[in-house]
């Protein structure tokens, strides 16, 4: 059995600078948010994923809503865009923390 590739670096949420009404509503969200049960409906799979490789592919669900919601495209729902903030925000939480060095 061949060792898979390491995943790329995840993305750094710190740059995402979204709409205050979009983040309040999925910061409302994330309490009632549960990872089976949501991650299988947003990212139409039968298990999650890994934290972190489920977290790129929401980002870049996210990102293509967000250009659509720039765009003003008819194509656009907020409730969706709601939906992946709580799960990128969710998910987020998951990633192990970088341990913090003592210099």
């Amino acid at each position: 059995m061949s060792n898979p590739q390491p995943l790329p670096p995840c993305p750094d949420l710190s740059g995402l600078t979204r709409p205050r009404l979009l983040v309040r509503a999925a910061r409302f969200g994330l309490r009632d948010y549960n990872r089976r049960r949501d991650l299988k409906r947003l990212m139409r799979l039968a298990d999650p994923p890994h934290p972190e490789a489920a977290l790129r592919q929401l980002m870049a669900e996210e990102d293509a809503l967000e250009q659509a919601r720039r765009a003003g495209e008819a194509t656009y729902s907020f409730a969706r865009h709601i939906e992946l903030l709580i799960a990128v925000m969710a998910e987020a939480r998951l990633l192990p923390r970088p341990a913090l060095s003592e210099t």
